[in-house]
């Protein structure tokens, strides 16, 4: 289905948002509300939807995310499908939160841990969740001990912003590879905290400064938004795209394709459960969009 309206052959990973439901409510989260929502995708339905992707479109990658993807009960069921029978790419996404037990069980399938965190210390707790940043440092530690590789992500904030260069250096005492800022917009949890937002646009040139000259112990990934004048708007050309990097399934079958997830409640495309198959629901809101690469500091 597609293919058939877009053109589009091949789509390299799934974002597949498991579940809502978290054990954390943070300042800055998009998903707001819903995160009381019981939206979720029941084993069966996500290793229909992973096996329908890898035949029709190549799909050689998946993030599982939420919510919280490690309190989703058959987490170990999806991740160990995926990885056995598809043959693909697992990459988990999460807070890092009291997981030993269950990352145990699953390391053997599992291709990168990527977890959380918004600074150092009570930094992070005061937008987290109190305890949270030990706990990730745990999960971060464990993973490593277990042979999994790691990365990390970061929202950027008027709370966080000059911590950006110490957390990368925590995180490369523990052998993490990569960390990943991505910029906040004022949607879910974030607009009810004004106060988190960058106000000066001149904060993100000098954290890309600080960054460029630094001697970085991992890789930094920044979105191309964090910057003075935002990211520009870059739509498919003409006849649209025969490849992308991306497309992500919100824990209702929502499927957006875009390099990032925004916030915004209009998709083409829904994966319906039930059916095990992709339908066409167009609207006026609806833009099918590329995003702008990243910018990448990579170590020294």
């Amino acid at each position: 289905m597609i293919g058939e309206v877009t053109g589009i052959k091949k789509i390299r990973m799934l974002y597949l948002q498991l579940l809502y439901r978290c054990n954390f409510t943070c300042l800055h989260c998009f998903h707001g509300k819903r995160l009381q929502y019981a939206d979720a995708f029941t084993a069966e339905q996500a290793v229909s939807l992973l096996s329908l992707m890898r035949d029709e479109y190549g799909t050689e990658a998946v993030t599982l995310l939420g919510g919280e993807p490690f309190v989703h009960r058959d987490l170990a069921q999806v991740v160990r499908h995926a990885k056995e029978a598809l043959g693909q790419r697992v990459e988990i996404c999460t807070n890092g939160y009291r997981i030993e037990r269950r990352l145990t069980e699953i390391a053997p399938h599992l291709d990168l841990l990527r977890v959380s965190l918004e600074g150092v210390g009570s930094t992070n707790d005061s937008i987290r969740r109190e305890g949270s940043y030990h706990s990730a440092l745990n999960s971060l530690s464990l993973a490593r001990d277990l042979g999994i590789p790691t990365g990390a992500t970061m929202t950027v904030t008027s709370r966080n912003i000059d911590e950006v260069l110490p957390l990368a250096g925590v995180l490369g005492q523990l052998g993490v590879r990569q960390l990943k800022l991505h910029h906040l917009r004022p949607v879910g949890n974030a607009a009810d905290h004004p106060e988190l937002l960058v106000t000066a646009p001149s904060a993100y040139g000098r954290l890309r400064e600080d960054l460029a000259s630094a001697d970085l112990p991992l890789e930094v990934i920044v979105d191309e938004d964090l910057s003075e004048h935002g990211a520009p708007q870059v739509c498919a050309p003409s006849g649209g795209p025969r490849e992308i990097d991306r497309i992500e399934a919100d824990p209702r079958g929502a499927l957006t394709m875009s390099c990032k997830a925004v916030g915004k409640d209009s998709h083409a495309f829904w994966y319906e459960k039930a059916a095990g198959r992709i339908v066409h629901k167009p609207s006026a809101a609806d833009e099918l969009t590329l995003g702008v690469p990243d910018v990448v500091y990579a170590r020294a």
